[in-house]
């Protein structure tokens, strides 16, 4: 790709960018929200045409004008949200559209072979007659690469691969990409996980502002000087620190419980305390903080707030109560995309912004305006709607939704996933400015650095139950932490 140049009404997404692939190369894309990786993943997709700039696969130019003509040239993208039919098998997913058929009859078992063919290529295996539904997403990712596979892709694009696996899982799709690099597959793989470039990344791509900043081997490049290019200032602390004021105790659960997946689990949080809460997928993390936020029904125990005694039926007493929840997922469950983002905002503070039944709607925006600013929200106005916004922006709107509410007990679930560095740094600011105003936060996160960094002291589950404390982060380490993780 040379010169590569792309407008949309009021944003110039990507201005002269150069991309090169070569044959069995792993090439990393990074950048903040808005950057333009993207538009470039689209571009080279065929779903978006460039203004300007050519595109050349193995020395010939080529017309990308449809995903159909990528496809034919040997480009397959794999999104963040799977392109599979949920109801269908593995291999009537694999071979969809393009199926195997003699008189108007699918050839099954033709199908079912070559699926296993695709698979052992990959070194894994998958029930080619599994229903994609029952599969796990690190599987249902292995079938959309032997998709790409089975179309004869010589570049495969992978965007944020990795999101929503565990870090068994991220190992095992390292292990895929080696394999398909040997192959002499061209890789093109997009992440915010910096770590996960240094391991797998031959070469990387940096844009900023829709501007290609650099191309570099990466073992010319190091963590500090990568997040620099990518935000254009150094950041002198990954981890942004606080004057820790930490006061009375302001929400404790007893003996929480509910089936296997939350079992006795006791702890209290205090005014101005950031509390770590970790462990691997599966261990019990976020069922425990929709108990707290009354979204599942307890079986037995007890919530206190401020020492009084709650009895929450559902999200609606929990708010009314002063407790917000940031969903591990902000687009299925924190943000109505299909609505603007001051509709979002004032989704639950219709009491605070109406009168006689009627929105206030200068009032309204009044109070959008005053986060927009506080929170550094980009957006083209308020009444756009939230699905355009970038990662980092969904979560900040997500955020102000709460604070209008003035709530006392914030959790974070998972707050930084899938948005960039830059990014990430402003919301660990907002993380440490809400406990310096006395906030009790519990924040649920994956990511051991960021739980490390963060925290004022690290809770740990396995199998539904807390597992471990951790009182002095300071001297505390990943390995401890995975230690208790494990059970």
């Amino acid at each position: 790709m040379r010169g590569i140049s792309k407008s949309f009404p009021g944003v110039r997404a990507l201005q002269d960018v150069d991309l090169a692939l070569h044959r069995g190369e792993v090439l990393a894309v990074v950048g903040e929200n808005g950057a333009g990786k993207s538009t470039l993943i689209k571009i080279l997709a065929g779903a978006n045409a460039p203004d300007a700039g050519s595109i050349r696969i193995h020395g010939e130019e080529v017309e990308l004008g449809s995903p159909v003509a990528a496809q034919s040239h040997g480009i397959a993208v794999i999104y963040q949200e799977f392109n599979l039919v949920p109801s269908l098998t593995v291999r009537e997913n694999i071979f969809l559209g393009r199926e195997r058929a003699k008189t108007g009859f699918v050839r099954v078992r033709e199908e079912s072979q070559a699926a296993g063919a695709l698979f052992q290529r990959l070194g894994v295996e998958i029930d080619s007659e599994a229903v994609c539904r029952s599969l796990t997403v690190a599987q249902q990712q292995l079938v959309e690469i032997a998709k790409a596979l089975s179309q004869q892709a010589r570049i495969i694009v992978m965007d944020e691969p990795s999101a929503t696996l565990t870090p068994q899982e991220v190992a095992r799709l390292f292990s895929v990409i080696r394999d398909l690099r040997s192959q002499g597959i061209g890789v093109i793989y997009v992440s915010h996980r910096l770590e996960e470039i240094f391991q797998i990344a031959d070469r990387v791509l940096v844009l900023r502002d829709g501007r290609q900043v650099a191309t570099r081997p990466i073992a010319g490049v190091n963590r500090e000087t990568l997040i620099e290019l990518m935000v254009g200032r150094k950041l002198e602390n990954e981890f942004p620190r606080r004057q820790v004021s930490i006061g009375e105790e302001r929400l404790a659960v007893e003996n929480l419980n509910r089936g296997q997946k939350v079992r006795d689990v006791s702890f209290a949080v205090r005014r101005g305390e950031v509390l770590g809460l970790t462990g691997l997928v599966g261990a019990g993390r976020t069922e425990m903080a929709r108990l707290i936020f009354g979204a599942d029904r307890l079986e037995s125990g007890a919530i206190r707030l401020d020492g009084r005694s709650l009895r929450l039926r559902n999200p609606r007493d929990a708010i009314r109560a002063g407790m917000a929840l940031l969903t591990e997922d902000r687009k299925a469950q924190g943000l109505v995309l299909g609505r603007s983002v001051r509709e979002n905002f004032g989704l639950p503070n219709l009491p605070l912004l109406s009168r006689v039944g009627f929105v206030r709607r200068v009032r309204e925006r009044h109070a959008l305006a005053r986060y927009v600013d506080n929170l550094r929200i980009r957006l083209a106005h308020p009444d756009q709607p939230a699905r355009h916004l970038s990662g980092g922006n969904q979560q900040k709107v997500v955020l102000a939704k709460w604070l209008e509410r003035d709530c006392h007990v914030i959790i974070f679930d998972e707050p930084t996933r899938g948005i960039d560095v830059g990014a990430k740094y402003e919301v660990y600011l907002l993380i440490n400015e809400l406990a310096s105003q006395g906030k009790a936060i519990l924040m649920i996160s994956s990511e051991l650095p960021e739980v490390l960094g963060l925290s004022d002291r690290i809770l740990v589950m396995h199998e539904g139950r807390i597992t471990g404390e951790i009182t002095d982060v300071a001297s505390a380490t990943q390995e401890q932490i995975m230690k208790l993780a494990v059970g």
